[in-house]
């Protein structure tokens, strides 16, 4: 029996695993993006950056949650542990495009892409731990990789504009916008996977799940297993 636990805070990633048929444990990662970007080498490629952010937040969790999250897969009969952290940027004229948080970035953002396209980069790191020795956390696969998909973007008025970013909802989201609720009605269209602009790709987490010799189902609610 596998327990699966989320490092992220976003609600969208997990409605995306929800709606896939997965109950995961949620833990929120405490990490310094800005300070982890910035100690990057100059010239590290777009990917690795993305890849980093993943594999750090799921290390955090790990590290300051490890040995409550295994004690508490035991109780459950779980004799596998699995952490995955996710990051997401958005990749337009060569540079990196993260979360904006402000009104202000967000919008000179909007005016920047708004017509044009930019690729998103997915990235998740996953962590598997095997419970059934005596230690207390044994990480026995690591494995991190990303997907990117292109997201081609309306020219929304400023007037429109305005009145979405002013919600919020976009503020906290890679690139500034959203595809799954009122930002959808400023994306033409995307050429990719649609989960990962979502925040989480489910075809990229088969992938890693496979390469470590677990299949997808495994992760699924009972009752979709029987």
């Amino acid at each position: 029996m596998i327990t699966f636990v989320l490092a992220s805070a976003s609600p969208s990633r997990l409605r995306i695993l929800q709606q896939a048929g997965v109950d995961p444990l949620v833990r929120h990662p405490q990490v310094d993006e800005d300070a982890l970007q910035a100690a990057l080498p100059t010239g590290t490629p777009h990917v690795r950056v993305v890849e980093e952010l993943a594999r750090a937040k799921a290390e955090d969790v790990l590290e300051r949650e490890g040995g409550s999250l295994a004690a508490e897969a035991r109780a459950a009969g779980a004799d596998t542990l699995i952490v995955v952290g996710c990051d997401s940027m958005l990749l337009v004229d060569g540079r990196l495009e993260g979360k904006p948080h402000t009104y202000e970035r967000a919008m000179a953002r909007w005016k920047k892409m708004r017509g044009r396209h930019g690729v998103l980069i997915t990235g998740h790191s996953l962590m598997v731990a095997d419970l059934t020795g005596d230690d207390p956390l044994v990480v026995t696969n690591r494995g991190t990789d990303t997907s990117d998909t292109t997201v081609h973007f309306g020219a929304p008025s400023d007037a429109d504009l305005d009145v979405y970013l002013r919600t919020g909802e976009p503020l906290e989201c890679a690139g500034a916008f959203t595809i799954e609720s009122l930002g959808g009605w400023f994306i033409d269209r995307i050429d990719g996977d649609p989960s990962s602009v979502i925040g989480l790709s489910l075809p990229l987490l088969r992938r890693l799940l496979e390469d470590a010799g677990l299949h997808a189902h495994e992760l699924w609610r009972p009752g979709l297993r029987t």
